[in-house]
């Protein structure tokens, strides 16, 4: 991931890309529980965990995952948290992950970022806790 043309957060092998998105009534207790989720859940490889194999996470800040698109062809963002709620429950949700043990990478929040993904599967899962 690059922002400004720097690499900014990267893995290397399997492991996971975590998308993630806040909306306004998120907790610090949901953040612990998505943190626990993503550690133990069993979809790479012989349906093991990202803490079965110490695989790296790269967590990236998503507002986008809340826009709404139902009306109109422009999408909502009303129901994504503003960054000063957002940025620190993403913030709680990549400390949750390294106390758990896990290998953390990440994006840069609120920037204009340039992920590459390389999706070996192809699985891609909503987690809501």
């Amino acid at each position: 991931m690059t922002v400004d043309g720097r690499v900014v957060g990267q893995i290397d092998g399997p492991g996971l890309m975590v998308l993630v998105g806040v909306t306004h009534d998120d907790t610090p207790e949901q953040a612990r529980k998505l943190a626990a989720k993503l550690w133990g859940l069993r979809i790479l490889d012989e349906e093991k965990s990202a803490s079965d194999l110490g695989a790296p996470l790269l967590v990236i800040s998503q507002f986008t995952l809340y826009g709404d698109a139902r009306k109109g062809r422009r999408p909502s963002w009303i129901a994504a948290a503003p960054g000063p709620v957002a940025e620190p429950l993403v913030d709680a949700v990549v400390a949750e992950l390294r106390k758990l043990g896990a290998k953390v990478e990440t994006g840069v929040f609120g920037a204009d970022m340039k992920v590459a993904l390389i999706n070996d599967g192809p699985i891609t899962l909503v987690l809501e806790v």
